[in-house]
């Protein structure tokens, strides 16, 4: 993305010796792969003088990698290179600091893949740890905060997500003086449980505090210095407004929301965060991305167990089951249920996986119904095994799709 000119240069040197990894944001992926590497090579050389530091920072360097690639190989050495970093450790506050690192894996795991369980111990660890520096009790109030709103959101309790609130308002005033980075997920995590409990009580004071927090990201990341922090903050506006837009009824107010999405993608290209840009893609509503579009983030996104990666299959097999019908094409439909089917057989092991295929298959199946006038059958049973699934891996986005695909009919049933 970059020209690697001689002050460019000098600039990253100066910059790898920073806490604040936010210099990462000016690097593609494949750059961000090559820096973990020469991190865990230097750090595990007999002659490294400071080997813990450098296993943190490659683990740190291995995570960044991971949450960009969705990569599973990258988030295992990420794992390895903390538990080395703990075995270098001198002092209880690096020992803590070890440990925030590894519940920082855990999370990550969790948003990439799924698994509620992950959160549950990384909470248990972050609670009994005991940091002397100021910094680190900052690191750690900041991940339990996070750890805290990640299972709130699961809950859907409003109640428990304003608790959660709470604690990332403390975390952020916490982490002031701390490495940008920090803050900028901090406001992130807010302002998303912000946003989805406000919409949810239709409360406009949380939807206040949302549009606050991301007014501050994007303001503060620079196109030139944080485009992947302002892109995150832009896409996650443009999400709110739409999610207001279809509860007001406004045609403006969706149009403002294209219109974020069009200025998150601009920020940076496929190659430099793949997921950061299938995100994109995915929260604009549905039907609205191209075809091509989505089968670029599938390439994308073939990771087994990837949820963004489900998400994306589902997204783009619902919109050729939708182009099938649209021509009349049976066809085409027994073609793609065909398709589903050998995968569903074929990876029984993969939950998020086999849920997105679930779904994928009853609308093929309604489809084809349609187009030869029987009724499918068993499909509010299909939809409901996806749904329960998917909530039980922690996949709400999931689950969200399963429930848009379920038949009026069954939806009385069930309501």
């Amino acid at each position: 993305m970059f020209e690697f000119g001689r002050d460019l240069r000098k600039l990253f040197e100066k910059a790898r010796e920073s806490d604040d990894l936010g210099w990462l944001e000016l690097i593609g992926a494949d750059l961000v792969e090559a820096e973990a590497r020469r991190e865990a090579i230097d750090a595990g050389r007999v002659s490294c003088t400071q080997p813990f530091a450098g296993w943190m920072r490659a683990s740190a360097l291995w995570r960044e990698h991971a949450r960009r690639t969705g990569r599973r190989t990258s988030l295992d050495r990420a794992a390895s290179a903390a538990s080395d970093a703990s075995r270098h450790t001198t002092t209880p506050d690096q020992t803590a600091a070890a440990a925030i690192e590894s519940g920082e894996i855990h999370l990550l795991r969790f948003d990439l893949f799924g698994g509620p369980e992950k959160l549950t111990a990384a909470l248990a660890d972050v609670q009994s740890l005991t940091a002397e520096r100021p910094a680190t009790r900052a690191s750690a109030a900041a991940l339990h905060a996070r750890l805290t709103a990640r299972r709130a959101r699961l809950s859907g309790e409003p109640s428990v997500m304003l608790d959660a609130a709470a604690l990332l308002d403390a975390a952020v005033h916490g982490a002031r003086g701390m490495p940008q980075t920090m803050g900028d997920d901090l406001r992130l995590d807010r302002a998303s449980l912000s946003l989805e409990a406000g919409v949810a009580r239709r409360d406009g004071r949380l939807l206040d505090q949302a549009g606050r927090d991301l007014r501050v990201l994007v303001e503060a990341a620079s196109p030139d210095y944080r485009p992947l922090t302002r892109a995150r903050a832009l896409a996650l506006a443009g999400a709110g407004r739409m999610a207001l837009a279809r509860l007001a009824r406004n045609e403006a107010a969706t149009e403002q929301g294209r219109a974020l999405f069009d200025a998150a993608a601009d920020q940076f290209n496929p190659d430099h965060s793949p997921l950061d840009w299938v995100a994109v893609q995915l929260a604009q509503t549905p039907g609205e991305t191209p075809l091509l579009s989505l089968a670029q983030a599938e390439t994308l996104t073939r990771e087994p167990g990837l949820v963004l990666g489900a998400l994306t299959r589902e997204r783009r097999l619902a919109a050729e089951a939708d182009l099938a019908e649209d021509v009349g094409d049976i066809a085409a439909l027994v073609g793609l249920e065909t398709i589903v089917r050998q995968r569903l057989l074929a990876r029984a092991s993969q939950p998020v996986d086999w849920a997105a295929d679930q779904i994928v298959m009853a609308r093929l199946a309604m489809a084809r119904g349609r187009l030869m006038g029987v009724e499918p059958r068993a499909i509010g049973l299909m939809l409901a095994e996806a749904m329960e699934t998917a909530r039980e891996c922690g996949a709400p986005a999931l689950v969200e799709r399963a429930m848009l695909a379920m038949p009026e009919k069954e939806m009385g049933v069930r309501g």
